[in-house]
């Protein structure tokens, strides 16, 4: 099925998947047009209802989320009608992951990367309760080895936070698993990994889960804490996990990343992973910011003086506006970003994840003035503009 596909195949193809109700998720994204009622992605997922299996399609628009429940016997048509407005589609089989692609003459080219191990197509319950990524009860050795989770599968009590949170990360990284580059060995950073909960948690499920080549890269400053966790990844056997110590600022390991992750990383050094990753035109880019004074420092608006003079509101309100300049500097350099709500770390109560997925860059003139006034409103020059 590689290679350029004519009509008929990417009909033999939606055909097959319906008969046999082997489609796991389709992920649609780059719309062929402009249209705010076209979503930037859209997600169609086999859902179990009383009256017997139906396709839901998810579409974010306006800030909304919106589903309509496809009937089995009509999933093809839908399916093929919406391929007809997006450049590129991920469909997830028991399989096989298979990208379909559009040319600017619409032509469509199917590239399938056949799966080791078969998963299993089954549909979810429609009022579903919370489905973890990783679930209580099933033996996870990073988990085990890591005191989440007792040898027998069970999640630890005082850890069940923890085991919330990777989750929680999981799911943000799911959704944007179809933005990653296909067809190659895909590269990912994480800056300031720490203890590498979440480090090892996305190995797991990039690598283990989705068997996609994959290599991270693990940097911390802190020397013990990369020790012991370059011995875990060597007992678990995952010889392309390797940790590494060093500065965000100075690391000059690759010339090009498929993803950057940074979590916790103090005040600046947030700006400097950001700055990074567009450098190396990341596809995917996940932060949380930790501490951030930079800013708080700077902003002065005479107009905002009854909240500014209160400390308390100041740092809050800082902390608002570095992520707010932080959001729309990836968009002028073609990211299409999110501003997430996360679960507190446990070195920052700070529950904010920008989530940004490179979609080239368009027309960014509005976007600079946007942005423009907002910084010299707040009398503010930010890092991430300065460097």
């Amino acid at each position: 099925m590689n290679g350029k596909a004519q009509p008929r195949e990417w009909l033999s193809f939606l055909d097959e998947i319906v008969s046999e109700s082997s489609l796991i998720q389709a992920s649609f994204s780059s719309p062929r047009r402009k249209d705010e009622e076209i979503p930037k992605k859209l997600t169609v997922r086999p859902v179990k209802l009383k009256t017997g299996l139906f396709y839901q399609f998810e579409r974010h628009l306006h800030n909304k989320a919106f589903h309509d429940n496809v009937a089995a016997d009509r999933v093809r048509e839908q399916l093929q009608t919406t391929m007809e407005q997006y450049k590129q589609a991920l469909f997830k089989t028991s399989s096989a992951d298979v990208q379909i692609l559009a040319n600017k003459k619409g032509e469509l080219s199917l590239i399938t990367h056949s799966r080791t191990t078969k998963r299993e197509a089954a549909p979810q319950e429609h009022n579903r309760t919370k489905s973890y990524v990783l679930q209580d009860g099933e033996r996870i050795p990073f988990l085990i080895s890591l005191g989440v989770m007792t040898s027998e599968g069970r999640v630890v009590k005082a850890k069940y936070d923890k085991f919330r949170q990777i989750n929680r990360f999981l799911e943000m990284v799911s959704d944007v698993i179809a933005d990653l580059p296909r067809g190659k060995p895909l590269t990912i950073v994480d800056f300031g990994c720490g203890k590498s909960y979440l480090t090892f948690a996305l190995y797991h499920l990039l690598a283990i889960k989705e068997e996609l080549p994959v290599r991270i890269i693990g940097l911390d400053l802190k020397k013990d804490v990369i020790e012991t966790c370059s011995k875990l990844a060597e007992e678990l056997k995952w010889d392309n996990l390797t940790f590494m110590v060093g500065d965000i600022s100075d690391y000059e390991g690759h010339s090009s990343v498929d993803m950057v992750v940074t979590l916790h990383a103090c005040d600046t050094a947030t700006d400097a992973a950001l700055l990074k990753a567009i450098g190396w035109g990341a596809s995917v880019i996940l932060s949380v910011p930790c501490c951030q004074h930079e800013l708080f420092r700077q902003i002065s608006q005479p107009v905002l003086k009854p909240l500014l003079k209160h400390g308390l509101l100041k740092e809050r309100f800082s902390a608002l506006v570095t992520d707010a300049v932080r959001a729309n500097l990836l968009e002028i350099a073609g990211y299409r970003t999110q501003l997430l709500e996360f679960i507190d770390l446990e070195h920052t109560p700070k529950n904010i994840l920008i989530r940004a997925v490179k979609v080239g860059k368009t027309d960014v003139a509005e976007l600079e003035r946007e942005y423009a006034q907002f910084r010299d409103f707040m009398g503010i020059k930010p890092f991430m503009e300065k460097q």
